[in-house]
This record gives structure tokens, C-alpha cells and sequence, in this order.
């Protein structure tokens, strides 16, 4: 009985809620600006979620198909400057037309210049 009233709780909308979160991320995502990136680490920091790179993954890779055309995605890499690696190898490939289309250049190792194109925030 305990277990039913916890999950209930935990799922109820409230501010400190997982979707709550997931709302915030979401948000940071799309004020990155078009032909700019921003490393998952940073997009936790403006999110108020300092240290929590790893929950910006889980987030991004939760998007609803719905989601997935208002939430720019592909603007987040990690902090060396690749694209992540996925299970799926194609996503990578995607993600990387995605950005060039933008205007975003990769070098002769596949790395984005967060100098020349990271977000300024």
C-alpha cells in the first residue's frame, strides 16, 4: 500500500517531478540558438540541474515524437566536442546532418569548435 502512494506522489506533476525536469531541459534545448551547440553539462547548468549532464541524455533520448520536432536535439554534444556515441549508429549520422544544415562545421576527427560555435550563455 505504501508503494502505491509513493509512486502516485512521485508522478503527480508536481515541481520535482522526473517530467517537471524534463520540462526544464527541454526548455534550455531550445534556447540554444540555430548553428550553435551546447554540451550536456552546460545545458544541466542553465537548467538548474548542476551535475547532471548525464540526466540531459535521459531526457533528449525521452523525447515523444511530437516533442521531437520542437526540441532542437541536436544542438547538444558532449563536452569534448563529439557527437555521443548511441546504440543506433545512424542517429549520429543524422545529428551530424542536422548540424551541418545549420551551419555547424566538424573537423578532420569529427569534433565541433565550441570556441566558434558553442553557445555563449
Amino acid at each position: 500500500m505504501t508503494s502505491k502512494k509513493t509512486t502516485k506522489k512521485a508522478t503527480s506533476g508536481k515541481a520535482s517531478g522526473p517530467d517537471s525536469l524534463y520540462k526544464r531541459i527541454y526548455a534550455t534545448v531550445k534556447k540554444i540558438p540555430r548553428g550553435k551547440v551546447a554540451s550536456y553539462g552546460q545545458v544541466a547548468r542553465v537548467a538548474g540541474l548542476e551535475r547532471h549532464a548525464r540526466m540531459v541524455g535521459y531526457a533528449l533520448h525521452a523525447l515523444s515524437e511530437s516533442d521531437i520536432e520542437n526540441v532542437p536535439w541536436q544542438r547538444v554534444i558532449n563536452a569534448q566536442g563529439y557527437i555521443s556515441i548511441r546504440s543506433n549508429p545512424m542517429a549520429a549520422k543524422i545529428q551530424r546532418k542536422f548540424l551541418e544544415h545549420e551551419g555547424v562545421e566538424f573537423n578532420e576527427k569529427d569534433k565541433v569548435d565550441f570556441k566558434k560555435f558553442g553557445w555563449k550563455k
